[in-house]
């Protein structure tokens, strides 16, 4: 079960970052990021209502906030079963930012969010080739589980594999 999209997420800040529910000015600026070649290498090509439609309306997450810009989205994927509780996250974040530590800090104060919830257990599942990506989600303490074969469709239209990260609570890293 999820947060359904009627139900906005709360705005968090801290390390530097702001994680805030999206409204209509986050369009262009979304779109934007996603236009970006080494982000829509990853996302595919997505227009303004594609953004409007699956991340300001549908979609459970939140805008990245940086020295007052948007920067990127952290989308989440809540399940609140007890028996299969966890939260499944994903991110994009503008090219300028890439290895600025700005996707791990907006991470970190998601998870935090999510286990002062209750939750114990968070996933992400980055494409097997997008290294820059799967070392940033290593430091933060993910792991490997195991490799989803033609997972994904890519943007030119064939499907590449994802690798499947988890991390539980007490497993994420400060630094």
């Amino acid at each position: 079960m999820q947060a359904s999209a009627a139900d906005p997420p709360p705005t968090l800040s801290g390390d530097g970052v702001v994680l805030r529910p999206a409204g209509e000015r986050d369009v262009d600026p979304l779109a934007a990021i996603l236009a970006e070649p080494a982000v829509s290498r990853w996302w595919g090509e997505r227009d303004a209502d594609w953004v409007r439609r699956e991340l300001v309306h549908d979609g459970p997450g939140w805008v990245i906030v940086s020295d007052d810009a948007v920067v990127g989205w952290l989308q989440c994927s809540e399940e609140t079963d007890p028996d299969y509780r966890h939260v499944g996250l994903d991110i994009f974040l503008t090219t300028s930012l890439h290895g600025s530590g700005v996707a791990r800090r907006a991470l970190r104060l998601a998870i935090r969010h999510f286990i002062e919830n209750g939750h114990h257990r968070f996933t992400i599942d980055p494409a097997v080739e997008n290294r820059r990506a799967i070392g940033a989600y290593a430091a933060l303490g993910f792991r490997p589980v195991g490799v989803m074969r033609r997972y994904e469709r890519s943007p030119g239209g064939s499907w590449h594999d994802g690798l499947l990260m988890d991390l539980l609570a007490d497993e994420l890293s400060e630094a």
